[in-house]
């Protein structure tokens, strides 16, 4: 019997881990940055275990791992021949809008006009304004209240890999090859893979279920860094700071002030542009930071928005004599292309499982990242493919029931695909 994606059940399990906080926080030095991110860990604990799979383990670090073991009879051609695959999604959801209190909203039967976010009705969408939702005509769409975020990123590729599990789990019939799923924190903050047991979760290839737009298999990511500039300045009391003191704020307002106004950032860019994104500002005269996002998919695109960013930099501070900079460079992650061009079947396979479902595939780069790309360079390949959700890290996100039914067909159909070929 073919396993049939229990739809209700799998809505209810998405609504039930939006409802729970999990922010992660760049302030943090723990593992979870948050606390609030292993109130989610030990129900899914719990709900693998329910499932029945093997080797279900929360560990210290708040990562959540499982295992369902092949199915084949004895004297299969493919018993004990199959690779293990692996299913991963992300806890955590930004800390950029608020994730507490979400109050999701179900637009049933969607029909083309606007929809008003009750808690905040000024918050409109409409096929104009979200194009995507005009080919959801008839489709059940999720909202938060227009208060919060909703947290379909990542809770519905959670919800989605759960769906799968528990189908697989109804049709013992349906063969399959080892399987590993793992739940991480703080992929938002860039640390989702920093504490990863690659040596407990054997897989030999895996799909974070981290996408968006219905059909979407993304096997390439920007190359990414956070580039963080630090203007020195001298304070002096400001009674009598003439000719003493500089103001570091100073200098770095003429520098942002440099930056162009209508081309590389992430509100003027699409596509395959890079940018450089101020995110965040602190400071006093004494001293003053500026934090950037350098993306591009190119190492030497990055290497050249730095230096660029670099110059304006310098001669922000020769503007303002006696002021000095300091610059710092830390690597997030890097183009995940460069990986799993080596291993294309991984890829293929998802563009594959993809057609199983009756949806024409898109092979599209990924203006951000996820953690599939450290993965891919710690050894274990790892495309990403959508979940159906859009306008992430923001009160106008939304997802289309139907579309996460369909991501969950697509785990199955890759379950097939790597026993069949794997």
């Amino acid at each position: 019997m073919e396993p049939a994606i229990d739809t209700q059940e799998m809505l209810d399990r998405f609504l039930s881990y939006a409802r729970i906080e999990t922010t992660s926080s760049e302030e943090s030095n723990t593992t979870p940055s948050t606390e609030c991110q292993w109130d989610l860990a030990r129900i899914l604990e719990k709900e693998l275990r329910d499932l029945g799979l093997e080797k279900v383990r929360l560990d210290e670090n708040c990562y959540v791992y499982g295992f369902l073991p092949e199915n084949f009879p004895p004297g299969h051609p493919r018993a004990g021949k199959v690779p293990a695959v692996g299913f991963i999604a992300h806890m955590d959801v930004s800390p950029a809008v608020s994730g507490k209190g979400v109050k999701p909203q179900i637009h049933k039967n969607y029909q083309g006009g606007p929809i008003t976010l009750p808690g905040d009705p000024s918050i409109v969408l409409t096929p104009e304004t979200d194009p995507p939702l005009g080919e959801c005509l008839g489709l059940d769409i999720v909202t938060s209240d227009g208060t919060t975020l909703l947290g379909a990123d990542d809770k519905a590729g959670i919800a989605v890999i759960m769906a799968a599990l528990k189908a697989l789990g109804e049709n013992p019939d349906f063969l399959h090859g080892p399987i590993w799923v793992a739940f991480t924190p703080d992929e938002e903050i860039g640390r989702g893979v920093d504490k990863f047991d690659l040596k407990y979760f054997t897989a030999k290839a895996a799909y974070t279920v981290d996408g968006e737009s219905l059909g979407e298999v993304e096997d390439e990511t920007f190359c990414a860094d956070t580039w963080i500039a630090v203007f020195h300045g001298v304070n002096v009391h400001p009674g009598y700071a003439k000719g003493k003191m500089v103001n570091s704020i100073k200098a770095a307002a003429r520098f942002l002030e440099s930056l162009p106004k209508d081309s590389l950032s992430p509100e003027t860019t699409e596509k395959r542009e890079g940018y450089v994104h101020p995110m965040a500002i602190s400071g006093n005269e004494e001293k003053t930071e500026i934090k950037f996002l350098v993306r591009d998919f190119e190492e030497e695109g990055i290497a050249d928005k730095e230096k660029f960013l670099e110059e304006k930099a310098r001669a922000a501070v020769e503007a303002f004599p006696g002021s000095s900079l300091e610059i710092q460079i830390k690597q997030s992650y890097r183009n995940m292309k460069q990986i799993l061009d080596k291993t294309p079947e991984v890829a293929e396979f998802a563009m594959e499982a993809v057609r199983m479902a009756g949806v024409e595939p898109k092979k599209t780069p990924i203006r951000g990242g996820t953690d599939g790309a450290r993965l891919s360079f710690m050894g274990l390949p790892t495309p990403n493919i959508f979940t159906g959700g859009h306008n992430f890290h923001s009160k106008r996100e939304w997802i289309a029931v139907q579309h996460m039914e369909k991501s969950a067909q697509v785990v199955l159909n890759l379950v097939r695909i790597w026993a069949e070929k794997g």
